[in-house]
């Protein structure tokens, strides 16, 4: 029986290890090593060792979408956590059988594609849309809002995308909380805006900071978002490596901007891992 099991832990674990190599360090590695090389004439890349394309990233033009993207995602990012952080409260402080309920609301956009999501948005935001129909028809307006083809169009796509993202990792972190020490500092005198200061985003901050990776990345990328709401006015970072590779075939810029933003993603994760273990040395103390 033992021999069984382990025959199957191997196998399983062989088989995960294979997949993960063939199709994920090694894709990783080769863009990597792409993005050191020069781009050809005749072919996509020339074998010649370049720094070129990581300068380029500098450059005013390129460097304006990566701010702009940075700013957006930010923002993005900011708006989820301060409409998430209330929800995944209230779902962490409910009773037991309304938990799943909650989560369940969370859960249901998933059910559908992102991208029709998306384009369900341009019915809802367009001039004729629903939204300045309402607004019109209440008297609030007295002409319909240009919200589609804006940056603010490309904002709602990307709060309304991501959110989920922030809700669940806020709620796992804030369900394990324990709420004693909450109790204990409203019975010490601390008022609402002390407790959410000193207690809840301290001991929450892991489930912040992973929130925030999981909107903030990805957010950099969805070029389909500013391509549907944005009508290609608003350029991601995912719409310019998407350039690079398939329009101008500038292989070897289009993997350094790919490098940068991975090794973004690298430090968001070492900061996760960093308020991990403030949090643990918190609870040890």
């Amino acid at each position: 029986m033992r021999a069984e099991t382990g025959v199957f832990r191997g196998v399983t674990i062989g088989s995960a290890s294979v997949w993960l190599v063939l199709f994920a360090l090694l894709p990783n590695l080769m863009v990597v090593g792409v993005s050191f090389l020069e781009r050809g004439t005749d072919e996509f890349v020339r074998f010649a060792f370049s720094l070129d394309s990581y300068a380029r990233i500098f450059d005013p033009l390129y460097a304006g979408v990566f701010w702009s993207s940075l700013k957006l995602a930010a923002v993005a990012t900011a708006l989820c956590l301060l409409i998430a952080f209330p929800f995944a409260l209230a779902v962490a402080r409910a009773a037991p059988r309304w938990r799943p309920m909650l989560l369940a609301l969370v859960v249901v956009p998933f059910w559908t594609s992102s991208l029709v999501r998306t384009y369900a948005l341009v019915i809802l935001i367009k001039t004729e849309g629903l939204l300045n129909g309402a607004l019109l028809s209440l008297g609030i307006i007295s002409e319909p809002l240009e919200i589609l083809y804006t940056s603010t169009a490309v904002l709602i796509g990307l709060v309304y995308t991501e959110l989920p993202f922030m809700v669940l990792p806020l709620y796992a972190a804030m369900e394990k909380l324990d709420w004693r020490l909450v109790e204990a500092a409203r019975d010490l005198g601390a008022s609402a805006w002390t407790v959410l200061r000193r207690v809840l985003v301290p001991l929450t901050l892991p489930g912040i900071i992973a929130g925030s990776m999981l909107v903030f990345l990805p957010a950099l990328g969805m070029f389909y978002v500013a391509d549907v709401l944005g009508g290609a006015k608003e350029l991601l970072i995912g719409n310019l490596i998407r350039d690079q590779f398939l329009s101008a075939r500038d292989w070897p810029f289009g993997a350094a901007a790919s490098v940068v933003v991975t090794l973004m993603m690298a430090a968001l994760i070492g900061l996760y891992a960093l308020s991990q273990r403030q949090v643990r040395a918190r609870g040890a103390a």
